[in-house]
């Protein structure tokens, strides 16, 4: 497989052919009069990129590379703006080498010669951020940048199936992860939609919202301990099931986005395959009466591991269902015991609310995954097809994005008005035409995690800056209705306006205490999280 240089995944899963002509034809069914002409990005060596600034020492050369398509792969993450800006081939920064680490030690190495010689270093996973976290902007004041990629760290280095718990270092890839832990019978199981393409040490920097649509919502549920190279020596947690001695080391590091240190390997707790399952959609006809039993479901300690409730838009748009009120799809998994008894009580909390099963219930007693048919399963294709739609349509000059987001219940119905109302607004500002979709990602006793999408018809070459005034408009109204501005992408450079608002600034001081004393250079990630930090000096 051929990895895409502007845009998702790989080359040979574009979409294409029949799948693009189908999708051309829903999209102009929706937005009649919308100019869907198709852009091809450019040629790679028809991009202008600024020449190298740097150049390694001999002990470091053999693992830099400041070949084209690597420093232009590495200088953008996977959001819409950035897809864009690709096809537009404005490809503004890049990083001026990238290095792949080998080791640990190597990592130590190219932080104490990234250090001495005033150069800006971003961690690098899978490069499928949407937040603009590893991409090297607003860091001219530095003499280079190194885009440090992790993917040579890429094993499990143990497994301690007493305790169920496996080491495993940063750099691999979700798929890769999981082929290891399979011969042992066990599972991270944790997928996000990134999960082809990122990795556990991405996961970790970003506090990633993963499978479950209940209690192990994030990756901070899974970690047992962390090893992170720091600017100033190693930290590594001990390993414990829990601990009440003082502020968690690691949590200092999860979320940290790289600004602190550089997350080596982690010990993650890890679980045995699930062999039951069983599921269902269900179809609800008033949209109220579905959050309403949503949360029910949230509130009853059933804990389903999916509970995600399409609104009326997106169950249409993306699992093909016409309803007034929406679609709930449920799931049960387990290793130890069937789960048809909990996905019973669950599907009678629905009944209660008006909530309908015309296909009937799913269920299996095998490891394989049980068939899927209807709703569910035509949104389960279209939700790992989505990144690759998103692509075939930015080349169309369509607006194709999300945002997500929590908040507790109470505050639901005013968050969802306050997001349409200000998406709306946009689209009038702009003079295009769009829509708004919601779904729940994951569900808590006390709140929701929404999902909205966005789906305008925009004007070639300027629909990036369509984006961004959509964009600030709705992260407005996510801030000023109690939400916060991200549940589980991160904060990058795209959303320090919001997220500086968000946090309390006592601990603000306390986070550029900490880059000031863990990185005393002010290399790691500028400009994520705090502003650049130079030399010890603390702003």
């Amino acid at each position: 497989m051929t990895r895409s240089w502007w845009g998702w995944g790989n080359v040979e899963d574009a979409v294409v052919g029949a799948e693009r002509a189908a999708l051309t034809r829903r999209v102009a069914d929706i937005m009649p009069g919308a100019d869907l002409s198709v852009h091809e990005p450019p040629e790679l060596a028809e991009l202008t990129v600024p020449d190298c600034r740097i150049e390694p020492p001999k002990a470091l050369a053999a693992l830099a590379s400041g070949d084209l398509a690597d420093r232009v792969a590495h200088g953008h993450g996977q959001a819409f703006r950035d897809v864009v800006r690709m096809l537009l081939g404005r490809v503004d920064h890049v990083p001026d080498l990238v290095v792949r680490p080998r080791t640990e030690g190597d990592v130590v190495d190219v932080l104490d010669w990234c250090a001495g010689a005033g150069i800006a270093v971003i961690p690098f996973g899978g490069g499928t951020s949407v937040v603009g976290g590893v991409e090297p902007r607003g860091v001219g004041d530095y003499a280079g940048t190194v885009s440090l990629d992790l993917g040579l760290l890429n094993r499990v280095v143990e497994i301690d199936p007493v305790s169920r718990a496996a080491r495993i270092q940063a750099g691999m890839l979700g798929p890769v992860l999981e082929r290891a832990l399979r011969p042992e019978g066990l599972t991270l199981r944790h997928f996000p939609q990134s999960f082809e393409f990122s990795t556990l040490g991405g996961w970790l920097a970003t506090r990633a919202g993963g499978h479950y649509a209940t209690v192990y919502t994030h990756i901070d549920d899974l970690v047992e301990s962390m090893r992170v190279v720091t600017p100033i020596g190693i930290s590594e947690s001990r390993r414990l099931p829990g601990s009440g001695a003082g502020p968690s080391p690691d949590r200092m590091f999860l979320g940290s986005e790289g600004i602190l240190g550089v997350i080596t390997e982690a010990w993650m707790r890890v679980q045995v395959r699930p062999r039951w399952r069983a599921g269902a959609s269900v179809i609800f006809d008033d949209y109220s009466a579905a959050v309403a039993a949503t949360r029910g479901i949230a509130q009853s300690g059933l804990f389903p591991a999916n509970c995600r409730l399409l609104d009326p838009v997106e169950a249409f748009l993306n699992a093909g269902t016409p309803t007034s009120g929406g679609v709930l799809v449920l799931g049960f998994e387990s290793a130890d015991h069937p789960v048809d008894e909990p996905l019973s009580w669950a599907l009678q909390i629905c009944r209660d609310h008006g909530g309908r099963v015309p296909e009937g219930v799913r269920s299996t007693d095998s490891e394989e995954d049980p068939a899927r048919s209807g709703a569910a399963d035509t949104w389960r294709s279209s939700f790992l097809r989505m990144p690759y739609q998103r692509d075939a349509l930015a080349a169309q000059s369509m607006i194709v994005e999300t945002f997500e987001t929590a908040c507790t219940w109470d505050r639901f119905d005013e968050l969802r008005a306050a997001v349409h109302a200000a998406a709306t607004k946009a689209f009038e500002a702009l003079g295009i035409t769009g829509v708004v979709t919601c779904r729940f990602t994951h569900v808590y006793p006390d709140g929701p995690a929404p999902y909205f999408g966005i789906y305008a018809a925009g004007r070639w070459g300027q629909t990036v800056e369509q984006w961004d005034e959509i964009k600030s408009a709705v992260s407005q109204a996510l801030s000023s209705s109690g939400g916060t501005i991200t549940h589980h992408h991160a904060v990058g450079r795209d959303h320090r306006p919001w997220y500086d608002g968000q946090r309390p600034e006592p601990f603000a001081h306390a986070l550029r205490a900490s880059k000031s004393a863990l990185d005393p250079a002010g290399i790691l990630n500028p400009g994520v999280l705090i502003d650049p930090v130079r030399s010890g000096a603390v702003r």
